[in-house]
């Protein structure tokens, strides 16, 4: 279970709207900051003016970060954490706590994968706004291979995306190329 293999921290809950300030003490990371290759986007996270942050507030280089409301629930991992970033409510931050047993990698992929995603989708509550609760991904079954394995399952989603973006380039280049080449099919006809 994941709470075997890392700690499950609720997002800093912010009692008013966020106000940014160009020159605030600390980056927030929210919602929009995670992206859809399972990556945390920290070049335009808003900064706040804040005090009274206890240091376990703070995110760390291989925290995930999971979305807990909407229709998906998928987990995001900081590559780059830059100093005082806070993941704000209602994200979760992942931390692991059995480094020698688990890649931070692995288990952002793990959480991202079907069986997980069913797992969570079962746990959540609500209609309108479907909502993931603490629980849940702390109960949340994990295979474990041994960390080599799990490199080499990393790597391998990783290539597995980059060729997946590569062909979805191709196909745009092969359809830009094909509506050029009946243009001037077309164009021909009229002389």
């Amino acid at each position: 279970m994941v709470r075997e293999i890392a700690s499950v921290q609720t997002g800093y809950s912010f009692r008013v709207r966020l106000e940014s300030d160009s020159s605030g003490n600390v980056a927030v990371i929210q919602m929009k900051d995670l992206r859809d290759d399972h990556t945390v986007d920290c070049n335009d996270l808003v900064r706040v003016d804040m005090k009274e942050l206890k240091e376990h507030h703070f995110v760390r280089n291989g925290d995930l970060v999971l979305r807990t409301r909407g229709l998906v629930t998928t987990s995001a991992i900081l590559l780059e954490a830059p100093e005082n970033v806070v993941v704000s409510a209602p994200l979760l931050r992942i931390r692991i706590s059995q480094p020698d047993k688990v890649l931070p990698e692995y288990l952002n992929w793990y959480i991202n994968q079907r069986e997980a995603q069913a797992f969570l989708d079962s746990r959540a509550i609500g209609t309108a706004q479907k909502m993931i609760g603490k629980e849940a991904i702390d109960d949340l079954e994990v295979i474990l291979p041994g960390i080599e394995r799990q490199r080499c399952i990393v790597e391998m989603a990783l290539l597995s995306a980059r060729e997946q973006c590569l062909l979805q380039e191709l196909a745009e280049k092969r359809g830009q190329y094909s509506s050029i080449v009946l243009m001037e099919l077309a164009k021909g006809e009229q002389e």
